[in-house]
C-alpha cells in the first residue's frame, strides 16, 4: 500500500481544513488506517483512527470533538476533517496504515506511512 497525504496549508485559529490521503493497492480495505502529527523536535503523537470497515473510530483527546476522520474503501481515501483548529494543532500530519489499531504512541506499529503534509495553524 503507497500512501499520499494531501491538503495541509496555512489557516487561522478557528479555521478549517481538510486532510486526503490516498492510498493504491488492491488492499487498503484491509488495513486500519491512522493520522499522526509532528512538531520538529518532538516525537510524532496519534490523532485519529478508523477501522478497516469505517465501522469504528477514535480520537486523541486533544482533538476530540473539533477532529473527524473518515475513509471511502471505494475510492481508497481516508480524510481527516479538522475544525476549530488551534496554533497548537501545528504539525506535519501523515497517514499511516496498519493491521490493527492502535490509539496512542508514536505509530511504531504501523506497516505503511505516507508522507507528511504541513498545517500551520497561525493566532
Amino acid at each position: 500500500v503507497q500512501l499520499q497525504a494531501s491538503g495541509g496549508g496555512l489557516v487561522q485559529a478557528g479555521g478549517s481544513l481538510r486532510l486526503s490521503c490516498a492510498a493504491s493497492g488492491r488492499t487498503f480495505r484491509n488495513y486500519d488506517m491512522h493520522w499522526f502529527r509532528q512538531v520538529p523536535g518532538k516525537e510524532r503523537d496519534f490523532v485519529a483512527a478508523i477501522t478497516f470497515n469505517g465501522g469504528s473510530t477514535y480520537y486523541a483527546d486533544s482533538v476530540k470533538g473539533r477532529f473527524t476522520i473518515s475513509r471511502d474503501n471505494a475510492k481508497n481515501t481516508v480524510d481527516l476533517q479538522m475544525n476549530s483548529l488551534k496554533p497548537e494543532d501545528t504539525a506535519v500530519y501523515y497517514c499511516a496504515a496498519g493491521r490493527f489499531i492502535v490509539v496512542r504512541g508514536s505509530g511504531s506499529s504501523m506497516d505503511y506511512w505516507g508522507k507528511g503534509t504541513l498545517v500551520t495553524v497561525s493566532s
